[in-house]
């Protein structure tokens, strides 16, 4: 036979000089394919953590955007002008009603008071004066040592006394305010801006204003609802199937929660036709100042009498193309996957209208471990 005569063995063809290559490389790749199946049979489930699906009492919510509106906000100017003589504060200060903020050159209305004083007695010696006169004619008059005239004129001089009193007192009443506006003073507690003027400075009614002064505690949010959801909500409280009564809290721009609830103090009475819907307003106390003027927030309505609801740990649903889906472990351990309706999100868990049933359990921890129709080791999250 020829050298390089080749042979047959199970449909493989093998030249003779490479048989033996052939078989040990049949052989490592069988044993290595039994090794294979031997190690996916002998690998343990995957360990999940789950959690039963729960009644819990959670009340309805609801949440908008909104913006925060100050109690008060000023923006204070002198009423007297004058050389700026002092700036009794730092920007950003917070003040009390009656704190002295700026104080203008007063010397020119102190003097303008003395010299009204001076008015107010001349002029009271001068009604004194009158008075006394015209007593005097009015005795002649009984004695008929005067005429009737001379009495009539007394009166008149007398009464242009009185009123010339009369102009003096209001004219040192002027002097006097005048100089009380000289210490320009915070009208409210409140926080206030920077300065818009310096020390030395000629300021007066008709410039602009010194500073601005903003009332922080309470505060307002001021948030659109939009009118048909305003209306549904109406109609169901009519049917007695909503309450009336509701909590707000506010969600700030960085995500964390106010620590206070507020009260719904306000509803505007007209729509706005852009964008139709209608304003509310909430109250919140805000001793320390967290909550700032005109500051974009978000605010949670939530009805304040729960009632129990299916729910999940929201971190438990997933969303693909098709929808929201759980994945659920039965009782043989196996992963099914369950089609759900969420009907909102509060506090951390998700409210189900329909997909699961109370006890379930739903895998919390090691989705990314899982697929529907695999065996699960499954524990029960602490605290469940």
């Amino acid at each position: 036979m020829s050298r390089n005569r080749s042979s047959r063995v199970s449909g493989l063809r093998f030249d003779r000089g490479r048989n033996a290559t052939g078989a040990l490389l049949l052989s490592a790749l069988f044993l290595m394919g039994g090794s294979a199946n031997s190690v996916a049979q002998d690998m343990p489930p995957p360990a999940v953590v789950v959690e039963p699906v729960a009644l819990v009492d959670v009340g309805e919510t609801a949440v908008f955007n909104g913006r925060l509106e100050a109690e008060k906000r000023v923006a204070i100017r002198p009423r007297v002008a004058g050389t700026l003589e002092s700036i009794d504060f730092q920007p950003g200060d917070r003040v009390n009603k009656g704190d002295i903020l700026f104080q203008i050159d007063d010397d020119l209305y102190a003097a303008a008071v003395k010299e009204a004083e001076g008015a107010v007695r001349s002029a009271e010696a001068l009604q004194k004066s009158a008075e006394l006169e015209r007593e005097r004619q009015a005795e002649l008059v009984k004695r008929q040592a005067t005429s009737q005239a001379m009495l009539d004129n007394a009166i008149a001089n007398l009464g242009n006394a009185d009123g010339a009193l009369i102009r003096a007192r209001a004219a040192l009443e002027r002097a006097e305010l005048n100089l009380s506006y000289t210490s320009v003073e915070a009208p409210f507690a409140g926080r206030l801006s920077a300065a818009t003027v310096d020390e030395g400075a000629l300021i007066g009614p008709e410039g602009g204003p010194l500073v601005a002064l903003t009332q922080l505690d309470p505060i307002h949010v001021i948030f659109p609802v939009p009118t048909a959801i305003y209306r549904d909500y109406s109609e169901r409280v009519q049917a007695g199937e909503a309450s009336t009564r509701a909590s707000v809290n506010l969600v700030l721009a960085n995500g964390s929660e106010y620590s206070l609830p507020g009260d719904l103090d306000f509803i505007e009475s007209t729509v706005s036709p852009g964008t139709d819907s209608i304003n509310l307003r909430a109250r919140f106390d805000n001793a320390d100042g967290v909550l700032l003027d005109q500051e974009l927030v978000r605010v949670v309505l939530a009805s304040s009498e729960p009632e129990p609801q299916l729910t999940v740990d929201q971190r438990s649903v997933l969303h693909d193309l098709s929808g929201t889906y759980v994945m659920v472990v039965n009782g043989e351990n196996v992963v099914e996957q369950r089609r759900v309706e969420i009907d909102r999100t509060v506090g951390g868990r998700s409210v189900i209208r329909t997909g699961v049933t109370e006890g379930e359990n739903v895998i919390t921890d090691g989705l990314n471990k899982v697929r529907p129709g695999i065996v699960v080791d499954a524990a029960l999250a602490s605290g469940s």
